[in-house]
């Protein structure tokens, strides 16, 4: 009965846990509008990213510069363009244009074009930048404070959808932390061997681990047909984006998988000193 509920125990945690590590890191890091804009930031530091950026950024403004009758030097604007990408200042700006698309999917606030619920990324923080504004000032013309450029997704989506996920998943995270650490506990106090119940635990992690690895892969496939909507160089923004976030949970797999083989390990030598107590008794 005593290992019935052991085994019991020990399988609800390792359920718990395989909640609780993906909701916990998409908590903090897509959920959390800090989170999600320090992703942008990691991401904008990629030089794919940052190449695709400034040819963006070069497009909208020499199409900002000829709606006002300026004669546009491409190379000029495109040099400008390049070097914002590849300065210090680039990241924070691309991170603040980025919450425009987070406050799109977890909130009401979208911002709208021409009254739709279209999705944007507004280039407004990025041409603030003293390089852009100088460049404009020539041309005697002020930086616009918003620059959105439209981002074709799917037509089910809507502004908020996620919204109601965002609400629940702090608690999901938090609720299925608790509970982990709750039947992890109750899973050593129910095992007659506290080595072998650690080395268990361990398992547990190991499993949830490898299972998130595996995951990742299979939905790899997924969101390479959710990334084919897009094209150009928002596509290659939206694949570093996605990269970047993949690189973020795959880390967070790594420190399970760390953290299992260490019980692991722990839970043998465990195990192994009360056996020898055992025999010195």
């Amino acid at each position: 009965m005593r290992f019935l509920a052991t085994l019991l125990c020990w399988l609800i945690t390792t359920a718990l846990l395989a909640v609780a590590v993906p909701t916990m890191w998409a908590q903090r890091t897509v959920v959390d509008a800090d989170g999600y804009a320090g992703l942008a930031r990691t991401a904008a530091k990629d030089p794919q990213l940052q190449q695709a950026m400034a040819a963006i950024l070069a497009t909208e403004v020499k199409s900002y510069m000829a709606e006002r009758g300026h004669d546009v030097d491409t190379v000029m604007i495109d040099g400008v363009a390049s070097a914002y990408t590849a300065n210090p200042t680039f990241p924070g700006q691309f991170a603040l244009a980025n919450v425009v698309g987070h406050h799109w999917m977890f909130t009401d606030s979208a911002h709208r074009i021409e009254g739709t619920d279209q999705w944007t990324l507004d280039l407004g923080p990025m041409l603030a930048d003293e390089s852009f504004r100088r460049t404009l000032g020539n041309f005697g013309e002020a930086t616009p404070e918003s620059l959105p450029v439209p981002v074709s997704i799917d037509d089910a989506w809507r502004p908020g959808q996620l919204r109601e996920a965002g609400r629940w998943a702090t608690w999901v995270s938090v609720g299925a932390a608790v509970l982990t650490g709750v039947f992890a506990l109750l899973t050593l106090l129910a095992a007659r061997s506290r080595g072998r119940a650690l080395a268990a635990l361990g398992v547990s992690a190991l499993l949830v681990g490898a299972a998130g690895w595996a995951g990742l892969e299979v939905a790899g496939r997924s969101i390479t047909t959710a990334l084919n909507r897009l094209a150009g160089d928002l596509r290659v923004v939206a694949d570093v984006m996605v990269g970047t976030a993949v690189d973020s949970l795959h880390h967070w797999l790594n420190l399970t998988l760390a953290a299992g083989g260490v019980l692991v390990v722990f839970g043998v030598l465990v195990s192994a000193l009360g056996g020898l107590r055992r025999r010195d008794i």
